[in-house]
This record gives structure tokens, sequence and C-alpha cells, in this order.
């Protein structure tokens, strides 16, 4: 609740004007009935034409009064939670992409989606229908009862018993709905999760012939969602007939004790038509209440995940440089001793070495040198491009770029020194130019040069509309290779200091590779530059090689020293040569 008034805050003077209107429309609203009552009982029997019309004219001005203010309130409250939740969903996006890459892994990419999706339209519901139905509800229940007994205190008495039990009812069912609705929650997550895991692979999927078996792996977690959701809507729906029960038991005791009063000559035909208008009303008003509370049970499971995300910490502090430390002698990339693991240092701290993505690693890169990094699948290459980048901060050791620790940098200092390209980069429904230059103030040349160099020009070029040709989402209408070849063309294009190319080239073929490669020495000698790599061939020139086994170098040097020194690489290089051959 509090990050909803939180947002709401804002928008006070508005939420104001709505509510004003709306709580003068019911009370309008509720003279109605009284009127018509007085219509019926003094003016009628009296035979008074002129009066009755007159009246009636005051009846129908009322409900149009009523109409145009619930118009304007509705449409003031629908403006005010669309406002809300575009601020509200602008920040959690924001927080999102700032999130570091442990806090990123324990929310989980399909939690993180359905918090900015399903949740913030719970949230969005509540909002409006807290300025629309939660001020007309209370006036019309609360009203409906005083107005009822200055009509008649016999007949009130019935609503003043049934009012408060059923309002304690709705109450005390719709606190139980809060964790319910947050079980739900977190299914929906679940069935996110898997239902990306499919539409990413679906191609897998289709190769394995295994769509009966993701159909049932859905169907397990979609079951297990409608379970959540039913048991909620079940707790949630239990207020509802309840109270239409009580309020139809009202009605027909007020049918009874009103034909026994106006029989008696104690009460007034009018007064029982009046009695039979408060009593639909506060029927309405009490189903209202249950909704609201439907709806409040589930913005709050919501808001509170959302808030998870929002309010959480930053855990990547920039620290003075004093505290960090510096090195006078470092080399412009280094690593320190670094050790880390996912696990956030759990195994770190336990002192047990298994388990770690890094263990003890220490390694030193001059300026414009380029080392070469290899090894098996899980050796630890992409987490070293992940903390000199610090997505991650390392357990033990430290990482020095410039001879500083990333940890004093700004991140975006540090990160403008980069330009990374990934195996599985992200290709964006946008155009070429705009997946190359990805917002940065880049010239025509700067971008057709970063393209040559890239190796992507050609194919660029041959696209309808060059570099204006509109990728499709993750880049289906372009090959494996051209969707890399663009990804390093984006890591040059800004000329960094320092280049990552992290398994960049694997889609390309030998010769397309070799290409890249001699116009990176040609164009960029004096960058220093990273190459993570599966192929021998991708890293023979490096200045420096190192082969990395489970978090650990096991074998350090140039080319020629590795073949004679190294087993694990000499065997990956003739492997390689060998299918070559």
């Amino acid at each position: 609740m509090k990050l909803m008034l939180r947002y709401m805050r804002r928008h006070l003077g508005r939420i104001s004007l709505g509510m004003t209107v709306k709580i003068l429309a019911a009370f309008l609203e509720l003279l109605i009935p009284y009127v018509l009552e007085y219509v019926i009982d003094r003016l009628a029997p009296a035979g008074r034409i002129g009066p009755v019309l007159g009246w009636g004219a005051v009846m129908a001005g009322l409900a149009w009064a009523v109409r145009w203010g619930n118009i304007f309130a509705n449409q003031s409250a629908v403006a005010v939670s669309r406002d809300c939740t575009r601020r509200l969903r602008q920040d959690l996006f924001r927080r999102t992409l700032t999130l570091s890459g442990s806090q990123a892994d324990r929310f989980g990419l399909p939690s993180l989606i359905s918090r900015m999706t399903s949740d913030s339209y719970n949230v969005q519901n509540f909002i409006t229908s807290s300025q629309t139905v939660g001020v007309r509800a209370p006036i019309m229940l609360v009203g409906g009862v005083c107005v009822a007994l200055t009509m008649d205190a016999a007949l009130a008495s019935i609503l003043c018993v049934l009012a408060p039990v059923m309002t304690a009812m709705v109450i005390f069912v719709s606190r139980r709905g809060v964790p319910l609705y947050d079980r739900v929650q977190r299914e929906v997550d679940e069935m996110t999760r898997v239902m990306r895991e499919n539409v990413t692979g679906v191609r897998v999927v289709k190769a394995l012939c295994k769509e009966p078996y993701e159909a049932r792996r859905f169907q397990a977690v979609n079951d297990r969602l409608t379970r959540s959701d039913l048991t909620a809507s079940t707790v949630m729906a239990i207020p509802a007939p309840t109270v239409q029960l009580f309020m139809n038991l009202g009605l027909i005791l007020v049918v009874l004790v009103g034909a026994r009063r106006v029989d008696g000559g104690a009460a007034e035909p009018g007064v029982i038509l009046a009695f039979l208008i408060y009593f639909n009303l506060i029927l309405h008003s009490a189903m209202s209440f249950n909704r609201i509370f439907i709806m409040l049970s589930k913005a709050s499971a919501s808001a509170d995940r959302i808030a998870e995300v929002l309010d959480t910490p930053e855990d990547q502090p920039v620290l003075p440089p004093a505290r960090a430390g510096g090195k006078a002698d470092a080399a412009f990339l280094e690593f320190d001793r670094v050790s880390f693991t996912h696990a956030g240092g759990a195994a770190a701290r336990s002192g047990d070495r298994r388990g770690k993505c890094l263990d003890d690693l220490s390694f030193r890169v001059s300026r414009g040198e380029t080392l070469g990094i290899i090894g098996g699948t899980g050796a630890g290459k992409s987490t070293v491009i992940s903390l000199l980048l610090r997505f991650y901060d390392a357990d033990e050791g430290a990482v020095y770029v410039d001879g500083r620790d990333v940890r004093t940098y700004e991140k975006k200092a540090l990160r403008e020194k980069f330009g990374a390209a990934f195996q599985n980069d992200m290709i964006f429904a946008e155009t070429i130019r705009e997946n190359v230059t990805m917002g940065r103030p880049l010239g025509e040349e700067d971008l057709r040069r970063a393209a040559a160099d890239a190796m992507a020009l050609d194919f660029i070029e041959e696209k309808p509309g060059g570099f204006d040709y509109r990728s499709d989402i993750k880049g289906a209408n372009l090959s494996g290779g051209q969707k890399q070849r663009l990804c390093v063309a984006r890591a040059l294009a800004a000329r960094p200091e320092i280049l990552i190319l992290d398994d960049a080239a694997s889609a390309l073929d030998y010769r397309t590779d070799a290409r890249l490669r001699q116009a990176l020495r040609a164009g960029y000698a004096g960058v220093t530059t990273v190459i993570v790599a599966q192929r021998v061939s991708s890293i023979l020139h490096a200045d420096q090689i190192l082969v990395l086994e489970e978090g650990r170098i096991i074998g350090r040097g140039v080319h020629g020293e590795l073949l004679e020194r190294c087993p694990v690489y000499r065997e990956i290089y003739q492997s390689q040569m060998g299918e070559l051959g």
C-alpha cells in the first residue's frame, strides 16, 4: 500500500478534485429515492400535477448531475492511475537495468517480466477502483443507512444489523487473500519462465521432436497456476454470495415489516418504495466492497513484489580510491588473486575451493596488448569479462583497469572504456543503424568504418535500405554470422580503449574470421583487446594466452610456448587443426 501511496501523492490535486466530485455525485444519488418518497406520499395523493412535474424535473436534474459527475470522476481516476502506473513501470524498468548481476540472478528474468506486466496491471486496476468504487461504495452504504434512519427507524434497524456483519466478513476474508495472490504471482513467474524458454529454444524443441514433452511441462506449471488461482478465487468468492444472501434476507424482512406497517398505518407506501431502492443501492455497495477488497488483495501482493525490486539496495557502491587501494605499478588490465562464485561468495567464505567460477586468478595485460583466453565450457572465460565490466564483484582479490580498482569507477565511466561483443549478443527490433549506434552520437563515417572493420559493410549495403534496414526481433531475418558481425561493429563504433570479443566470431567461417582479425590488428593496434575464443585460430597471434580449467590458469604464454608446455592447449590445437585438415 505504501508503494501505491508514494506514486499517488504526486497527483493529490487531481485525486482530490475527482474524489470531491464523486462524493457530491454520491450524495445527490442518495437524494433521488428521498425525493421520490416525497412525491408519492405527499404530492401525488393531493392530485397536484404541477408540483409533481416540478419535483420530477428535480429528480431528472439530479440524475443528470450524478451521471456527468461520475463520468468526470471516473475519467480523472483513469488518468491518475495511467500516469501513476506509467511512472511506476518506468522506475521499475530503470531499476531493473541497474540491478547487479547477482541481484538480477536472484530475481530471475521471468519474475522481473511478470512484475513489470501483470503486477503493475493489478496496481493500476486498484488505483482506478479506489478512486471510483472505493469512494462511492462507503458513502452509499453508510449514507443509505443514515437516510433510511430518518425515514423509518424500525426498517432502518434491519440495515444497521446487517451492514456491520457483512463488512466485517468481507474484510476478514480479504485479508487472507494477500498471501494467496502472492503465491499466484509466483506461479505466473514460473509459467513465464517455461514459456520464455520454449519460445527462445523453439528450434531445438522442433528439431528433437520434443513438442509433446514441452507441452506436458507447460501443462504442469499451468495446472499449478490454475490450482493456486482457483484457491485464491474460491476464498475471495466467499463474501459475494454471502453478502447477497444477507441482503436478500434483509430485503424480505423490509417487505414483510414494511407491509405490516403500511397496513397498520405506521408507514407510507412511498417509504417502502424508497427503502427498496436504498436496499438495492446498499446491496450493490456491499458487492462493490467485495470487489474492492479482491483488487486490494491482488494489488497488495503485486505492490510488495514491485517494491522488492525498487527498494533493493545498491550492492555495488563506488568506493573511494583510498579505501579500495591502487597499484602504482599496475598493468592496464590486472586480476590480482581474484576468486568468484555465483553463489554469492559462500564457497569463498567457507574455504571450499569446489564450485568456484574463478579461483585465485592473477594476470596482467599492458596497454595495447591482446589477451587471448581459451578453455572448456565452464572454465570461467566469460566470468573474467563479467568482472572486468563489473557486472559482478569479485568475492576475493581485486580487478584493476588502468591502475584503478574497478570498484572506484562510476559504472558509466568504467563501461565507456569498453566495446564488447558477446557470442549470443542481442539484436534489437530496430534498424541496423540503431543496432550499431545504440543511441550514441556517432557520425556516418564512424558507422561505416566500424561496419567495414567488422566485415559487415558488404552485406549491410546489399540489404534494402542499407543501414536503415530493419531487423526483426532478435535478428530473426539475419544469419548467425551477420548478427555477430553487427555486434562486433557495435563494439568498434565508438573506438573503445578496451575491446572485448567474447566468442564473438563463433558463427563466422574461418576466412571471414581471419579477415576480421587482420582488420583489428591493422586499425586498432593501440586498443587493448581481450578475446575469449573456442578456436585456437582466433588467438594465435595474441601477446598473451591464458588456458583456463575450472576457474584456474593451467597455461600461460604465447602460442608457441603453450604448444610446448601446456598439454591441454596442445590437445585443443591438434584436434582443431586435424578437423581443418
